[in-house]
C-alpha cells in the first residue's frame, strides 16, 4: 500500500483510501453492497484476488467487518462507525466529479455490468405495479452480454444475463451509451424515447410511467460545469 511518510491527516487519510479500487469498494459498501460476488459484479475489472487484497486492508484498518453468512457458506461486509462516517466524504467526491470531473464518456468507461448493476438498484419498486414484473433490456451494440433481465417481485429486484424463463412485461433496445447518458442526465429520458433512441416494446402502462420507476443516478441534478 502507498505509504507517504508523512503524519499529516490527509497524507493518513490518503493512505487507506485512495489506493486503486479502494473507493470504489467503498462506493459499493455505502449503497449497500455486502456479498464478494456483488463487488465483483459492480467492479467487473478488479480480479477477485485484488478484491480479496483491498477488502482485507480495510477490514485490518477498522473501516469494515467481516461476518460469516448465518447458516450459509461465505461471508458478508460490512461497515463499521469508521466507515460510515466516509459517506459525506464519498458524496462530496461524486458531485466534484459530475461537476468538474466529467467529459464525453470514452468507449473504455461504458461499463454494461456496472450501467445495469445501478439501473438494478435504483428501480422505484414502489411506482410499479404489485405482483411480478420483469423487463428486459437489449443492447444492439453488444455480442456479449446482449441481453439483461430485471425482474421485480415487491421490493426485490433481480439482475441477470440469463432468460429467467418468464413472460417479459417490457422489452428495451438501445446501445450502451445512450442508456449510460439517460441514467446520467446528459439525455432526457422522454426524449430518447421519443426519437427512438430507446425503443420500448411492450405494456403501455410501463411505458407510459417510465420516468417514475427507471430511477436514474443520484446525482442527476449536478451538471457539468463547460
Amino acid at each position: 500500500m502507498t505509504a507517504y511518510g508523512q503524519f499529516c491527516p490527509v497524507s493518513k487519510a490518503a493512505e487507506v483510501l485512495f489506493e486503486k479500487w479502494t473507493i470504489l469498494i467503498l462506493r459499493e459498501l455505502l449503497m449497500g453492497t455486502t456479498r464478494f460476488n456483488d463487488f465483483q459484479r459492480a467492479i467487473s475489472r478488479i480480479s477477485p484476488t485484488l478484491l480479496t487484497k483491498r477488502l482485507k486492508y480495510l477490514e485490518e484498518k477498522g473501516v469494515i467487518v467481516r461476518k460469516q453468512l448465518s447458516g450459509q457458506r461465505g461471508y458478508e461486509y460490512r461497515l463499521t462507525p469508521a466507515g460510515k462516517e466516509l459517506e459525506p466524504l464519498l458524496e462530496n467526491i461524486a458531485v466534484w466529479g459530475m461537476r468538474w470531473a466529467r467529459g464525453r464518456m470514452s468507449d473504455d468507461e461504458l461499463d454494461v455490468e456496472l450501467l445495469m448493476w445501478e439501473v438494478q438498484r435504483r428501480i422505484q419498486t414502489k411506482n410499479l405495479p404489485d405482483g411480478e414484473t420483469v423487463i428486459c433490456f437489449v443492447f444492439t451494440d453488444l455480442e456479449k452480454h446482449r441481453s439483461w433481465w430485471v425482474w421485480i417481485d415487491g421490493d426485490d429486484v433481480d439482475l441477470c444475463t440469463e432468460d429467467p424463463g418468464k413472460d417479459v412485461d417490457l422489452y428495451l433496445s438501445t446501445d450502451v451509451r445512450t442508456l449510460a447518458e439517460v441514467w446520467q442526465g446528459d439525455i432526457d429520458l422522454k426524449k430518447a424515447l421519443t426519437d427512438k433512441k430507446i425503443k420500448a416494446h411492450g405494456n403501455r402502462k410501463l411505458i407510459k410511467t417510465m420516468p417514475d420507476w427507471i430511477g436514474l443516478c443520484i446525482f442527476i441534478d449536478v451538471r457539468p460545469v463547460k
